[in-house]
């Protein structure tokens, strides 16, 4: 758990200092939203909300999230790769949104590499297969 607290620490500190060296004194410009791939509830979402009241707190601006479930994250994924590319939309991707559904689908509307630049690992989770021995 500790090490979960200081990554996100660091990763809060370093997504402020990403945007406020890339966007100058004047960032952001009014309140940045944060996409999340997946609907109101789950993990995604909850992680993103931690997200947002710390980097509004640290930037002094209101980050609003935005949940746009649908198509495995697709959905979301592609209104934000077609989102002016000013820093005030933010996307919590996920492995799905980046690594997965670029197999899974074979006419995506956006690409994981050329639309979006990575800013900061949020978080890691395992995953557990369970089956019954017989």
């Amino acid at each position: 758990m500790k090490f979960a607290r200081l990554t996100f620490i660091f990763m809060i500190g370093l997504v402020t200092a990403a945007f406020a060296n890339a966007q100058g004194s004047a960032y952001p410009r009014g309140p940045v939203t944060l996409v999340v791939p997946f609907p109101a509830g789950g993990p995604t979402d909850a992680m993103a909300r931690l997200l947002a009241q710390r980097l509004g707190d640290r930037l002094g601006q209101q980050v609003l999230i935005d949940n746009k479930g649908g198509a495995g994250g697709s959905i979301a994924a592609e209104a934000v790769a077609k989102a002016v590319p000013d820093g005030q939309t933010l996307f919590f991707g996920t492995t799905g949104t980046m690594a997965i559904n670029p197999s899974l689908y074979s006419k995506l509307r956006y690409d994981p590499v050329k639309d979006f630049a990575p800013v900061s690992l949020m978080a890691t989770t395992m995953n557990v297969l369970v089956v019954n021995p017989e």
